[in-house]
């Protein structure tokens, strides 16, 4: 620092430019002068080391979000959002769905049926869940006429026992429609301890693709079939599948509806709420593993201070001499990192959304230049890279980003604050 330089001139140009002094002089210090150019290299990749710990972050949370919604819209667009039932066969369950379909938060209501089964093929067996629906309001609950494959929903009618399986069922076995299968479902004999096995001959109509675990553990007849292997009455349906407009609501939307009619329910969080309870705590486990890199790079913040505070120590001598306390001393330093950490998180902010928005597009890009598919629908259920950019994330990433840069200055600046004059100007 020039000792001619007055020092009360960063006070004159601050009041000119309506600055405080702390704020002034930690923005000037940003600035690279002609023998600090290595600190001021400290501070870039600082910044850009947050900058693309916050990218990273942004990106990968926002590929989990995707693949997470991908898997919600395609497993439990299949399998029901919650069901109704009592302790007999519903009689009139037309009376029944037209009610609860008055519920508010209940979007379609169809009668359904499920049973427990193995399927049987030329010698090879697999277990499989059966699902009795009604074709004519199947659409209003479930989304698997958007995913057949061959033939159509339509095709099961009732007392022809055809059935609609999933495509790693039919792949499995080689079945085409119009082929023929067994299934078997166990039956509690009136003897204590029997169980019976009842066979039954079905008719493949169909076969469904919805990119999940469901292609080859799923299968489907129709509702009047389901009730002939039930031993039901005509018309008698087992329950009522229910779809609502949040699925996150389901469990409490069932058990209120349960309860106000007099019935028992449950919903997909019987089924499948593992799955989504570890999807869930997979994004908390890589968010908090990436925020370790952001972490680093926010630390860095510390070691370009202390490198700032050492050689600005006769600067701060001056201005401790001329009457600046420690507190501004301290809040000057706090500035430039504070400083460092906004910038670094703005840039990675605005990279990161950027690259959530555009990294379908780039997968799908690269996949027909290179010709390859970098997800196979052969190996993996879902044959594209999805991405769900939700805001929440990115507030939350960014302001983690700046809460760590801010702790980071706070002992650097500290120790610019203790600093003594005569020790700090006895060799300048």
């Amino acid at each position: 620092m020039n000792r001619d330089h007055p020092v009360g001139r960063p006070e004159t140009v601050a009041s000119r430019m309506f600055k405080p002094l702390s704020l002034f002089i930690g923005l000037r210090y940003l600035r690279a002068k002609r023998r600090n150019h290595f600190i001021s290299f400290i501070s870039l990749t600082s910044m850009i080391g947050l900058a693309l710990g916050v990218l990273a972050m942004i990106v990968v949370l926002s590929v989990m979000n995707g693949f997470q919604k991908e898997m919600s819209s395609r497993i439990l667009g299949m399998v029901p959002h919650a069901t109704l039932f009592g302790a007999k066969p519903l009689d009139d369950w037309q009376a029944l769905a037209e009610e609860v379909a008055r519920q508010p938060g209940v979007t379609g209501v169809a009668p359904f049926a499920e049973m427990e089964g193995m399927l049987s093929y030329r010698g090879a067996m697999q277990p499989v869940l059966v699902n009795g629906i009604d074709p004519a309001h199947e659409g209003k609950v479930s989304i698997i006429d958007e995913h057949m494959l061959r033939g159509r929903l339509a095709d099961l009618r009732p007392g022809d026992f055809g059935v609609v399986l999933g495509s790693l069922t039919a792949r499995r076995f080689g079945l085409v429609p119009g082929d023929k299968l067994t299934l078997i479902v166990p039956e509690v004999g009136s003897v204590p301890g029997g169980i019976t096995p009842r066979m039954h001959r079905l008719t493949v109509v169909g076969v469904f693709k919805v990119g999940a675990e469901l292609d080859g553990s799923l299968a489907m007849i129709h509702i009047a079939d389901a009730a002939t292997m039930q031993r039901l009455q005509p018309g008698q349906v087992a329950s009522l599948r229910l779809a609502v407009d949040d699925i996150y609501r389901a469990p409490q939307l069932a058990a209120g509806i349960a309860e106000r009619l007099g019935y028992s329910s449950s919903d997909w969080t019987h089924t499948q709420g593992s799955l989504f309870g570890a999807m869930q705590m997979e994004k908390i486990m890589i968010g908090l593993l990436l925020l370790l890199i952001v972490a680093v790079a926010a630390f860095n913040i510390v070691a370009t201070l202390i490198m700032v505070v050492s050689d600005k120590g006769g600067d701060i001598a001056i201005l401790r001499t001329l009457g600046a306390t420690p507190g501004q001393i301290m809040r000057v330093f706090m500035v430039q990192g504070s400083m460092i950490g906004v910038i670094g998180t703005l840039i990675g902010a605005v990279l990161g959304v950027l690259a959530a928005l555009g990294v379908s597009d780039l997968v799908a890009w690269l996949e027909r230049s290179s010709g390859r598919e970098v997800f196979s629908s052969d190996v993996y259920y879902i044959n594209s890279l999805p991405s769900d950019l939700q805001s929440g994330d990115v507030l939350l990433i960014c302001s983690a980003a700046l809460v760590l840069s801010f702790l980071a200055t706070l002992y650097p600046s500290w120790r610019a604050s203790r600093i003594q004059p005569a020790e700090a100007l006895r060799y300048e």
